[in-house]
């Protein structure tokens, strides 16, 4: 372990005289925030995408679930594989073929095209996002991997909400088709750019877990076919049952697999800290909470307020602006702050800026009702990503960075997919009888609801796991020395 280490820590040395850790954090971060806004940049553009390409609603659903089914099947392989292959190997691949997907979309001929090619996308970004938090944990440390975390936070948090706005801003004026070509010539860029400043990091020996690989694919592949599926068919649905009974019993398998397994894709020992296992815990319920936000929340602003795609990217600013402004406080405040305390304030900033949201309706103004409640979230959000991510990967051996990016990444996913099916669900009966903007209103109250449920609790957990934790720790200030803050 400690060959690997200092392997490692040779190679970050070497790649930040070389090129500086300016450039290696931006070419990680561009790259990550390329597979986040296409995540969300879809939503704005799916009415006209229905339009474009005769699309029923069946097919247009499967838009965005084809990328999501396939980039949380396939984010455990995707992560460890860059342990055994090498991580900016991997990531280049991840980029080409992250890049090529998207060219497909754009150029996508029918319906049936374009399902396709988001389903390769999927491929492309369960290689690209755990790799990206990997690079990190092997090119920073100490002060710096703090830094490089809050702006690797402070990305998850604008990616989304930007998404929205670059996807309206793009459909209104030019197409919907330009929303995923430009993921091109940013996918070669950072191809260049990686391979021009990046090294690559130590890779480990051995064989391939391929049971567990198997198991925790098609395993997670089936849990969240299973949740989306569900939105449509209901909870009670044989398919639905079906698919997650199969998926429990595939990740028990992979659980009991991976106990025995000399070189796991999931080593069971990520999950012996209390802190790291309850921020994947909190993390999943408060991504579900935020996926049902923006789903929603878009839905309001142009079903309900009549806003057009642009105008509706554009009323998310006050979330982005805000969001984006305290993220970057993040590692100024951890100086003073526990990782803890700030991860359960953001959370509770959340909260209350979710429940404020939901009671949002048509006869509200924008500012009161949507704005302010909004930049209460984006606070919140602001707050809690870098703690979380930082929670997640505390204590983690250079050997198991792949593997603890990868389930930090999987309980993001994971939780978004769980989020959505169970937010459509109990909104789905919601405004029975009404019509047009009331009964989208009634579905949002619903929803939004149901999302400040989930944040409680997610703040439960936080308060209750990680926090008692963190108390026992050493104040950040104090540690003397910034590796010690990464201790299990």
């Amino acid at each position: 372990m400690s060959d690997v280490k200092t392997l490692a820590t040779r190679s970050a040395a070497g790649t930040r005289h070389a090129a500086g850790t300016g450039a290696i954090l931006a070419i990680i971060l561009i790259s990550y925030f390329m597979i986040l806004l296409d995540n969300s940049v879809i939503f704005t553009g799916l009415p006209s995408i229905r339009v474009s390409l005769d699309m029923s609603a069946t097919q247009l659903t499967w838009v965005q679930d084809a990328y999501t089914l396939v980039f949380g099947g396939l984010l455990l392989l995707g992560a460890r594989a860059g342990d055994i292959v090498g991580r900016r190997r991997l990531f280049i691949v991840g980029l080409a073929i992250f890049g090529t997907a998207s060219l497909l979309i754009g150029l996508a001929p029918t319906g049936s095209w374009m399902i396709a090619g988001r389903a390769v996308q999927g491929v492309g970004a369960a290689i690209v996002a755990p790799s990206s938090l990997a690079l990190i944990t092997a090119y920073f440390q100490g002060q710096e991997r703090n830094r490089a975390v809050a702006w690797y936070g402070a990305t998850a948090g604008i990616g989304a909400s930007l998404g929205l706005l670059v996807g309206g801003a793009l459909t209104t004026w030019i197409s919907w088709r330009a929303a995923f070509l430009v993921n091109v010539p940013i996918a070669v860029a950072m191809i260049i750019g990686a391979k021009v400043v990046l090294t690559e990091t130590p890779r480990q020996r051995g064989r391939f877990d391929v049971p567990g690989a198997v198991f925790a694919t098609l395993g997670m592949g089936a849990l969240v076919f299973g949740i989306i599926e569900s939105s449509e068919s209901g909870w009670t649905s044989p398919v639905v049952i079906a698919s997650l009974g199969l998926g429990v019993v595939l990740l028990v398998a992979l659980v009991a697999n991976e106990a025995r397994a000399e070189q796991p894709i999931m080593p069971l020992r990520l999950f012996a800290s209390r802190e790291r296992s309850g921020a994947y815990g909190a993390r999943m319920l408060y991504l579900g909470a935020m996926i049902g936000f923006f789903f929603f929340s878009t839905q309001l602003m142009q079903d309900g307020l009549g806003f057009t795609p642009l105008q509706a990217g554009l009323g998310f600013l006050p979330m982005s602006l805000v969001n984006f402004a305290v993220a970057l406080s993040i590692p100024r405040l951890s100086t003073r702050v526990s990782n803890a305390v700030l991860l359960c304030s953001g959370i509770a900033l959340t909260l209350v800026g979710m429940a404020w949201l939901s009671r949002a309706g048509i006869d509200g103004s924008y500012l009161v009702s949507v704005a302010l409640p909004m930049a209460l979230i984006g606070a919140g959000q602001g707050l809690a990503f870098a703690p979380l991510t930082n929670a997640g990967l505390a204590g983690v051996a250079p050997q198991d960075a792949g593997a603890a990016s990868g389930l930090v990444n999987t309980a993001h996913q994971l939780g978004m997919a769980l989020g959505l099916g169970v937010l459509v669900a109990v909104s789905a009966h919601a405004g029975a009888g009404l019509h047009g903007p009331a009964a989208v209103a009634a579905q949002v109250e619903v929803a939004l609801t149901g999302a400040a449920v989930l944040l409680a609790a997610s703040l439960l957990v936080a308060l209750t796991v990680v926090l008692p934790k963190r108390q026992r720790a050493a104040s950040p200030a104090r540690t003397s020395s910034g590796a010690a803050r990464y201790r299990a």
